[in-house]
């Protein structure tokens, strides 16, 4: 139990048995018949001890205020109406008191039926009052004050709502700032975790020929260059998306599987010869699916290029009726785990699980590796 709760349980303890002890000493002490100061005896004994007990069970009852507001409202109806017929009960000042703090329960802690029966329970107040036989001005003057404390609890309830609506509001807009922060870094990841492998394989084949083959070194350094400006541009729209509205994000061009050739190029360039298939219908993808089956393939490449060593590798692109299956596989020995972290299959594995899909990875029984996604059409969560 949080600390606020236990907070607001004894306090309406505290409130509930100071009430009674107040309302015991003006039972059993004070009798309006006599100056004040002055302990009369107008009030006979059993007057006294009827007073005295329905007076306890409805000060006693406030520290339930908050659970059963409206358990509270009806002893302190029939309170009112027991002091119609016990006058050592309607002397006291503190039932009065106790009143208010009934009928502002009600408004600050009942919503829908609860809340219309509160506001009848309420009226009734206000009508036992009338029945006494006041006048009209005494009778308009208690309506005001039982009426604005009810409208005090209903507004303290409503604002109360509402803040907690604004905190719900605020937690979930920080939920997506993180959300969009790690799929923007996942993003980077897969533009830089490429770009790199490719250029430091360019660069490493370039060297061994710069010599002998100055022709194929320079097209290996032009490589290098169109890989770099590339994966800047990428860098560049990324970052971008941290200061654009949504209508510009929208706007903005995203890398899909009709890039899915020039991807493949950088990396035959790297080095490592691609094979691609396409079985199915090609078809038009969401926007979503299509993202991620890109940066699935691009991932897998990669590993690839870093890990499996001299290879080939295969990209399958199955079009399905209700989901795109994806297979990436390599003959080489290296274990295509993305690194020491592992955060390319990481990040494959939280693409596929944003769609409901599954993933699967791991050597295979021939030799090299493979990577299998399968991503629904329509399940984006």
């Amino acid at each position: 139990m949080d600390l606020g709760r236990l907070i607001r349980i004894y306090g309406d303890w505290a409130l509930a048995l100071g009430l009674a002890a107040l309302f015991q000493l003006e039972v059993w002490t004070v009798d309006p018949s006599h100056p004040p100061g002055d302990v009369g005896t107008a009030f006979s004994s059993g007057e006294r001890a009827v007073a005295a007990a329905g007076g306890l069970v409805f000060t006693l009852s406030l520290a339930w205020r908050r659970r059963a507001p409206l358990v509270v409202l009806a002893v302190a109806i029939v309170t009112m109406l027991l002091a119609n017929l016990v006058s050592a009960l309607d002397a006291p000042a503190t039932p009065a008191i106790a009143l208010v703090v009934a009928v502002y329960s009600v408004g600050a802690h009942t919503a829908g039926l609860r809340a219309s029966i509160g506001a009848l329970g309420v009226a009734g107040v206000i009508g036992v009052t009338a029945a006494r036989q006041l006048s009209l001005a005494d009778v308009l003057f208690i309506a005001m004050i039982v009426g604005g404390a009810w409208l005090a609890g209903r507004a303290i309830r409503h604002r109360r709502l509402r803040e907690t609506q604004l905190e719900r509001e605020k937690a979930e807009a920080e939920a997506a700032i993180a959300e969009e922060r790690t799929r923007i870094a996942r993003e980077l990841h897969d533009v830089v975790a490429h770009a790199i492998s490719v250029i430091v394989l360019q660069a490493r084949g370039g060297r061994k020929l710069l010599d002998a083959e100055p022709e194929e070194a320079r097209q290996a350094l032009d490589a290098i260059e169109r890989t770099a400006s590339q994966a800047l541009g990428e860098m560049r729209r990324l970052l971008g998306l941290l200061r654009e509205s949504d209508a510009e994000l929208a706007l903005a061009p995203q890398p899909t599987l009709s890039r899915l050739e020039d991807l493949v190029g950088q990396v035959r360039e790297a080095g490592l010869p691609v094979e691609v298939a396409v079985e199915g219908e090609p078809r038009e993808l969401p926007p979503g699916v299509d993202l991620s089956a890109y940066r699935i393939v691009q991932e897998a490449l990669t590993n690839a290029l870093k890990h499996a060593g001299p290879a080939t590798a295969r990209v399958t692109v199955r079009y399905g009726d209700g989901e795109l299956d994806l297979e990436i596989s390599d003959d080489g020995v290296g274990a295509g785990n993305g690194g020491g972290a592992g955060q390319g299959l990481a990040g494959i594995r939280e693409r596929v699980a944003v769609f409901g899909g599954d993933v699967e990875t791991g050597q295979r029984p021939e030799g090299g590796y493979a990577v299998r996604a399968r991503l629904p059409y329509a399940s984006e969560r």
